[in-house]
């Protein structure tokens, strides 16, 4: 007796926040999935999906063996280290040498090769080996994460960075994976696309902070740093430098106005308006 047909669509990052939400939304809207997990004991258990342990991102071997037979991929970006570039590159590789036609990416707003936010160069290199790897791309460029801003104050109540008053588009995590849900269950439509995923408005931090403070019903107010400031107050945590780099420069993008242009890409892909500071503040 043969082995039984895995589905041909398969998504990475289902443990965490956004791969397991969009592994969700698939499996409401009925569509079968292959679920690839480092830790397959922690991915969802759903109607419809299988879940197919594999060993990471850079091991080639392991990777190919998981995307056999697979034609379309969600590849959600890994776990921020110095050699995610490195992992990346390797799994775009085992991805062509499985065959996988069609690749769906999670980037980042404004990614290229100079931007200010550090880890948006690395998504840009991916991007370039993606278009290298013969594969067909669609790529989800999503800003920051308006969920990961009430992280940013902490429990004392205080937003510190050196953004100024740059403003930010940053888009909700939930309308990051209703679009990937869509884009995934009609690929084709989508292919060589690149989406510039935002919310409804760029706020300034000082702005944000006011809308956390209500919603929390305490005190958060923003607090402006120089560079040299923040790099400081950031040595309080023991990390390589890459990750200081990489903390500041979020701070440092707003700043400099590379993320502020709200788009309209979350409109017309879901059909309704992205959700606000506030509805995600309610939702949390």
């Amino acid at each position: 007796m043969s082995a039984p047909t895995r589905p041909p669509l398969a998504l990475t990052g289902v443990t965490g926040a956004l791969g397991g939400r969009v592994a969700q939304l698939l499996s409401d809207a009925g569509v079968p999935t292959r679920l690839l997990a480092r830790s397959p004991e922690r991915a969802p258990r759903l109607p419809g999906s299988e879940v197919v342990g594999f060993a990471g991102y850079a091991d080639r071997a392991s990777c190919t063996a998981a995307l056999e037979g697979v034609e379309t991929l969600l590849m959600v970006s890994g776990s921020e280290s110095a050699d995610r570039l490195d992992q990346h590159r390797a799994f775009v590789d085992a991805a062509a040498a499985a065959g996988v036609r069609h690749v769906v990416y999670t980037s980042f707003y404004g990614a290229s090769p100079t931007c200010t936010f550090t880890l948006g160069r690395d998504h840009w290199a991916t991007e370039e080996h993606l278009r290298a790897s013969g594969t067909a791309t669609t790529f989800l460029r999503d800003n920051f994460y308006l969920d990961v801003l009430p992280l940013f104050a902490g429990e004392e109540g205080v937003l510190r960075g050196p953004a100024g008053e740059g403003r930010v588009a940053a888009v909700a995590r939930e309308d990051c994976a209703a679009v990937a849900a869509v884009v995934l269950a009609a690929p084709d439509v989508h292919a060589g696309a690149a989406y510039d995923l935002t919310g409804p408005e760029a706020l300034t931090l000082a702005e944000a902070a006011a809308a956390i403070g209500e919603a929390q019903g305490r005190e958060v107010r923003y607090e402006d740093e120089t560079v040299e400031q923040a790099y400081a107050s950031r040595r309080a945590w023991d990390a390589p430098q890459w990750q200081y780099d990489a903390w500041v420069s979020t701070y440092t993008a707003i700043a400099a106005g590379e993320l502020d242009t709200v788009t309209d890409d979350v409109r017309r892909l879901l059909g309704r308006p992205p959700l606000d500071l506030a509805a995600v503040l309610r939702a949390g």
